[in-house]
């Protein structure tokens, strides 16, 4: 496998909060507790973090220092890392560039959010204002919108995104980490309220609250820790020109860039892949990162679940996704990260993929973002 940095980088230590509501919880409070988490799993002290990149995206300015100072004021650089719902990628390839780069040898990614209940507020992003309408919250709609134009295109039905709910929620509820623990039928998603039609209330994530982090090191320094992982790809990518475009463009041609992309850098085609977190914010966005990832053919995605994904050789979202686990915005894309360095140590139990040696995280924020890392055994 190729680097994507002049210096190999290792994830050597993560961890993360359980997600869900956290009622009376403070976002510093959840970071706090998964900084620790990844510095215990690392073998190391915050004395030797160099530098450190928070993601959040609700939770004011200087979020990060508020996380940080309560776990060591060692007057490191801090930076606080806003990119919608990639920022917890985003700040971890910053972390692996500065790694990467031969600037420090150990480098802290956490991403953390407490949030209410009810839609992510969306108020002032003139991007969303003429996609809701009243009674119907904005990023449920431009999803819906979604379905509805890759169905006319291909012919993917109801029924299927209902089966990506069915298997993410059957990965959740053996993820003792994950906000929703209860299997669900295709019945039940179905008959779930109808959000924006036709999407329903199971195929669509949750609002949580939780935290997610993770130490990166140099190759020597990764030698004396517990069970290293290597990035062998880190891409972050932005949108281009798209001159028109169409429902598809935003969701297909940024994250497929960035899919081939990581591809290239990593050395390996999706055919090599053990398994996959990718941003299933909504049931229909899963069918279409199959697509993304190259795991099927353009417009076979609803093909491909209704074939039996659960029992393919990819793997993928076995965390439960963010339709189970939930989605922290600032903290989603390092949990990822969680779950393939879990799944690469052989350490995720009832949701172990056999042999597991290759995977792959993929986050996309609105707005102009989508993250991609492959990490190797």
């Amino acid at each position: 496998m190729a680097d994507p940095f002049p210096r190999e980088v290792y994830v050597v230590g993560a961890g993360m909060t359980a997600f869900g509501r956290h009622e009376g919880r403070r976002a510093a409070e959840l970071g706090q507790e998964a900084v620790r988490a990844a510095l215990h799993d690392a073998g190391v002290d915050y004395s030797a973090v160099e530098i450190a990149y928070c993601g959040h995206v609700l939770q004011g300015t200087t979020a990060g220092q508020k996380v940080l100072y309560g776990v060591g004021m060692t007057g490191i650089p801090i930076f606080n890392v806003e990119n919608a719902c990639a920022s917890g990628t985003s700040a971890l390839r910053a972390a692996a560039m500065a790694v990467g780069s031969g600037m420090v040898k150990v480098a802290l990614a956490v991403g953390f959010e407490a949030m209410g209940r009810g839609a992510i507020p969306t108020r002032g992003d003139e991007r969303l204002e003429s996609v809701g309408h009243v009674g119907v919250p904005a990023l449920p709609a431009l999803f819906a919108g979604l379905f509805l134009e890759h169905s006319r295109r291909y012919g993917t039905t109801v029924e299927q995104m209902a089966m990506v709910s069915v298997k993410n929620r059957g990965y959740g509820a053996k993820n003792p980490r994950a906000q929703y623990h209860d299997p669900v039928t295709i019945d039940e998603v179905l008959a779930s309220r109808e959000v924006a039609p036709p999407l329903r209330l199971l195929m669509c994530c949750p609002t949580t609250s939780g935290a997610a982090a993770a130490v990166l090191a140099s190759a020597d320094v990764a030698r004396g820790t517990r069970r290293p992982v290597r990035i062998v790809a880190s891409v972050l990518q932005s949108d281009p020109a798209l001159g028109g475009g169409d429902a598809l463009a935003g969701i297909t041609e940024i994250n497929t860039r960035a899919m081939r992309t990581a591809y290239e850098q990593a050395g390996i085609g999706p055919d090599q892949l053990s398994c996959a977190e990718v941003h299933d914010c909504f049931s229909i966005a899963e069918i279409v990162h199959y697509e993304n990832l190259g795991l099927c053919a353009r417009g076979e995605g609803g093909r491909f679940i209704e074939q039996g994904l659960a029992r393919a050789r990819v793997r993928v979202s076995t965390s439960g996704g963010l339709l189970a686990k939930g989605h922290p915005l600032g903290a989603t894309g390092v949990a990822q990260v969680v779950e393939a360095v879990e799944q690469l140590r052989g350490e995720s139990e009832e949701r172990q993929v056999p042999n597991a040696r290759v995977a792959l995280t993929h986050c996309q924020g609105f707005g102009g973002a989508a993250g991609v890392h492959i990490f190797a055994a």
